[in-house]
């Protein structure tokens, strides 16, 4: 694994899968009764869980496919199709189908009752799971980790979740700015190019998958 090379990689899938932007109107909406200082707990909770999640997978991900007998050419393929499946459900303007609609009725309107939430509460679920940490995801840490050839690698997928969970926080953080400047159209637009570079990555990862059952491939 070029660490270099894979790093950014990791971060892009990472950061398309979690999509903090998509998040962003369902933490507006759980966290309208609260004041500036509870609104940056739930970011900075928020941010953390996501980066736990990464963690762990990541240090448990090839662990986790030995003991139940995957191979990881197979869970390879298998995440690829799942990312990929994402990807397209994004580029259609459907959202990431692997996380559901917390708080939003038929119409897209936001339906969660607006009482004041438990800030450590709402922003372990559903802000950072499954909003942003959710099956796909998970699958690609699980991934990355179970290619890694030494524990330097997998220190370097930790790392690119610490960035990434760095990232979710920020963007938490200016989500007023962000919502006034991007708007539900910017927002829009913005998910469907994330769903492109997401649908090259999913072609990535079964390439090797398919690379990984079938050595021949390679040649």
């Amino acid at each position: 694994m070029e660490l270099g090379v894979e790093i950014s990689k990791i971060i892009l899938a990472l950061m398309v899968l979690i999509n903090p932007f998509a998040t962003l109107p369902i933490y507006l909406d759980l966290t309208r009764n609260h004041s500036k200082r509870e609104r940056r707990k739930v970011a900075g909770v928020a941010a953390l869980t996501v980066f736990i999640v990464i963690a762990v997978f990541a240090i448990s991900g090839g662990f986790l496919l030995k003991l139940l007998g995957i191979s990881v050419g197979s869970f390879q393929v298998g995440g690829g199709i799942l990312v990929f499946l994402i990807a397209i459900s994004m580029m259609n303007g459907d959202g990431n189908p692997a996380k559901p609609d917390v708080g939003t009725s038929e119409d897209n309107a936001i339906t969660v009752p607006v009482q004041k939430h438990n800030a450590t509460a709402v922003a372990v679920v559903p802000i950072a799971i499954p909003m942003m940490a959710g099956p796909g995801g998970i699958s690609t840490v699980i991934i990355y980790a179970s290619a890694a050839k030494s524990y330097r690698d997998i220190l370097a997928i930790v790392a690119a979740g610490l960035l990434v969970g760095v990232i979710c926080y920020l963007i938490l953080r200016a989500s007023d700015q962000i919502s006034k400047w991007l708007g539900d159209t910017g927002l829009s637009i913005l998910n469907r190019v994330m769903g492109m570079l997401l649908a090259a990555v999913s072609v990535e990862i079964i390439v090797a998958g398919l690379r990984s059952i079938f050595p021949q491939l390679a040649a």
